[in-house]
């Protein structure tokens, strides 16, 4: 059996120490053993006793102030023996800037200011968040699904996909190169690939994205046929929205085609969120949401599709792609964009082999020592370059304009120009994919010289355009001329409101042309294409929604 993984407490003042201990064992000894050490020497003589042992250490509290061994220099010899613990930091006030340039220097993950009395306040939110992040990347002995595929398989990529984005665990094997993956199939008759193995002994064969979710256990069917809130598209705008909605009393479902997160949870690193100094995942922020909004009572469908909306006096009524209704009083649209095709010969037919829409980090293992190229400007684009860098052998950007500032924070930019195998390649463009079976390389025109060069490429991920999903709603419902929602102000026509508007009262601010129905993130029109206006739009619209309710 498994032992328990390691909180490590570290500080020479034996009254400190047993109090930090005292508070975390409380806390969290359920979980986790606690150990301790009163000087650095000794923590690493016995951090390296426990790496031979094979034990796990999930998170160091450490004090700053020790005279033989600061704690910023005993974290940075700690995390070569276990690189993936989180790391808190003790400090009185004035250690603030060695605890700051910590972050950037050793990848301190928080400083905690002496005393934190009362721990339920100072200490053990800060533990368990990090705790939490721990253990959303932590791999113990694998017990979860093991996928068996083929390495250019679409469909096996859709599926890796799918299960990343909805933290599924799994294991992929590739059936050219891993012999136990062709062992797995040899007791199975007909194998149609991929194939799914679950820890039962129980398979999938091509299976669809619903049957994998109703196999693992998520939830792909409301368990009432009315709610106060209706949220389509379960992205940063949908998440906020349904955490105060929930919170504040309104009985709410979040409908999500894919995977909760939207296209942020696909952004490998995110690093002007506010209150995250140290950056994050667009996986780890879509986790911290969704766990909030569970715990609200939020039910959240996924993979579950509406088809179309009717409208019943004050009620709106959703019909799902399986033929399901639910009914609502306010509907809140935060279906978001998706990325515009590359239109070159060939794309379509590569798409999953090679090609791909968005940042696809599950496809990272597959490009190492390899070119990869990325089109797109926009931060996701940049995001999804400097997570690559440390995978493929040279990663080339292509932007058509001449210059990343128009479209890019600058933080970014400076991190690109700072990384020796990102290439931009600015007034270009890719004119041709090439490969039969899985992506070979692609052709790269300068627009300016007319240039032409071929590579070798292993990888194409596109960030491009922006296409917003709302064929499925019913005409009632304004939209610009590139299908974005027209809400508020913005519904005014000559100084009139459409037709559709059937009150005395203007449209709220997030409201469409149909009452009731709401829309937040990057789906409306003139929106702020950011993942904190999308949060922003959410949590204001719900005050709306209120105030929508209170009026019927």
């Amino acid at each position: 059996m498994a032992t328990k993984p390691i909180i490590f407490t570290l500080d020479d003042d034996q009254e400190v120490l047993r109090a930090i201990e005292r508070d975390i064992r409380r806390q969290f000894g359920k979980e986790y053993r606690v150990m301790r050490a009163n000087s650095g020497a000794e923590a690493l003589d016995a951090l390296r006793q426990l790496r031979l042992r094979n034990d796990t250490v999930a998170l160091f509290i450490v004090d700053q102030r020790m005279p033989e061994m600061t704690g910023v220099e005993f974290l940075g010899e700690a995390r070569q023996i276990f690189p993936d613990a989180k790391k808190v930091l003790l400090t009185a006030y004035a250690d603030t800037n060695a605890a700051i340039q910590a972050i950037n220097v050793i990848g301190l993950d928080h400083y905690l200011m002496k005393p934190w009395d009362p721990p339920e306040e100072n200490l053990f939110p800060i533990v368990q968040d990090l705790l939490d992040q721990w253990k959303s990347a932590y791999r113990p002995a694998f017990e979860g699904v093991r996928v068996v595929g083929h390495q250019w398989s679409p469909k096996a990529h859709g599926i890796k996909d799918f299960l990343a984005r909805n933290r599924v665990p799994y294991r992929w094997m590739d059936l050219e190169a891993d012999p136990e993956a062709k062992q797995l199939l040899s007791f199975m008759q007909d194998p149609r690939l991929p194939v799914l193995i679950f820890p039962d002994g129980s398979t999938l064969m091509q299976p669809t994205n619903v049957e994998v979710a109703q196999k693992v256990g998520l939830k792909t069917q409301a368990e009432q046929p009315f709610y106060d809130l209706v949220i389509v598209g379960g992205g940063p705008a949908g998440l906020a929205a349904a955490v105060y909605g929930a919170s504040e009393g309104l009985r709410t479902l979040i409908i999500e085609r894919e995977a909760p997160g939207g296209q942020a949870g696909m952004s490998s690193r995110i690093e002007n969120y506010l209150g995250f100094p140290v950056g994050l995942s667009g996986m780890d922020l879509a986790r911290r949401a969704v766990a909030q909004a569970t715990r609200f009572g939020v039910e959240i469908l996924t993979p579950a599709e509406v088809i179309s909306v009717r409208l019943e006096e004050h009620y709106k009524i959703l019909t799902l792609s399986d033929g399901s209704e639910v009914s609502c009083h306010a509907l809140m649209i935060a279906t978001g964009v998706s990325y515009r095709r590359l239109d070159v010969m060939g794309c379509d037919i590569l798409t999953g082999a090679g090609v791909y829409y968005g940042a696809a980090m599950t496809e990272a293992p597959n490009v190492a020592g390899q070119d990869v190229f990325i089109v797109g400007a926009g931060n996701s684009a940049g995001q999804a370059a400097m997570y690559f860098h440390r995978y493929a052998k040279t990663v080339y950007m292509v932007v058509r304009s001449d210059s990343l500032t128009k479209s890019m924070s600058s933080y970014l930019i400076e991190q690109i120009e700072a990384t020796d195998n990102i290439i931009v390649r600015c007034n270009s463009e890719i004119t041709a994919v090439k490969g039969r079976e899985h992506l070979e390389g692609v052709t790269v025109v300068d627009k300016v010289s007319n240039n032409q060069q071929d590579y070798d490429a292993a990888g194409l991920f596109i960030f491009i355009g922006a296409l917003p999903h709302t064929d499925w709603l019913p005409g009632e419902i304004e939209r610009d001329q590139h299908g974005f929602i027209l809400t508020g102000t913005d519904l005014f026509k000559e100084g009139k409101l459409p037709k559709s508007w059937s009150l005395e009262r203007q449209p709220y601010l997030l409201e469409s042309s149909v009452p009731g129905i709401f829309v937040a993130g990057d789906v409306r029109h003139r929106s702020v294409k950011r993942v904190a206006s999308a949060v922003g739009e959410g949590s204001i619209a719900v005050q709306f929604i209120h105030q929508y309710l209170g009026s019927l």
